[in-house]
């Protein structure tokens, strides 16, 4: 299977995964991104098993609502079920790196409020350490300057993601040569640099489950 395909069969597979978990008045948590894409379409067949979504972002938000799925604000449902989402790189404790696609606040706020968290991904996607992919650190934007030294301290290697803005209207920096070994310790101490709303580490509310597809088909892993 090439990757479209192994991310069609993890989204297939998540559907499963969900399903015994829907009720009438059930409002789950969707993510963003490609592999959430698939989810989102296969998700409509079941649109009239459950009330509605949580999006994560406002591209996700379209998208369920071109599914004719209702869509909540996440202060008027307080907890989720369950939350769907990708990542872009995931470890053996099912700690992730998120946030490739900007949405990496909405979907960390998601996450929290979720009793169960379902990760679909490639094989692609696993790695031993984390730090392969550029981690991404949202900033509002008067601090964006600021929050670039700090990382340079700390020998981290900061770049700008220019003409991107988020949902929540601020800014990007990827962070590259750093290789993430204690990711709940480093994603604290990101997240503690003035200016900062949030790092792409999802360690202190990381994965309970992964569904991840390979060549063999799909694997389901716990924590």
């Amino acid at each position: 299977m090439n990757q479209d395909q192994l991310k069609r069969a993890v989204a297939a597979a998540a559907i499963d995964e969900i399903r015994p978990l829907l009720a009438s008045d059930s409002v789950i948590g969707v993510g963003t991104g490609s592999t959430a894409n698939h989810f989102i379409d296969l998700l409509a067949d079941l649109r009239h098993d459950f009330r509605g979504a949580v999006a994560s972002s406002q591209a996700t938000a379209e998208r369920l609502k071109g599914h004719g799925i209702d869509v909540f604000e996440l202060n008027h449902v307080g907890t989720v079920p369950v939350y769907v989402d990708g990542a872009d790189e995931i470890n053996p404790r099912l700690e992730m790196i998120k946030g490739g696609g900007a949405a990496l606040t909405r979907e960390k706020v998601v996450a929290a409020c979720a009793e169960r968290f379902v990760c679909i991904a490639d094989a692609s996607k696993r790695v031993e350490v984390l730090g392969g992919f550029p981690l991404p650190i949202e900033v509002i934007p008067m601090a964006r300057s600021y929050v670039a030294r700090e990382l340079v301290k700390r020998g981290i290697t900061p770049a700008y993601r220019e003409g991107v803005i988020t949902d929540n209207g601020n800014q990007i920096l990827d962070c590259y040569d750093l290789l993430i070994e204690e990711p709940r310790r480093i994603e604290a101490e990101l997240n503690n640099i003035v200016g900062v709303v949030t790092n792409g580490l999802f360690a202190a509310r990381c994965a309970d489950v992964l569904l991840l597809g390979g060549e063999h088909g799909v694997e389901r892993i716990t924590r």
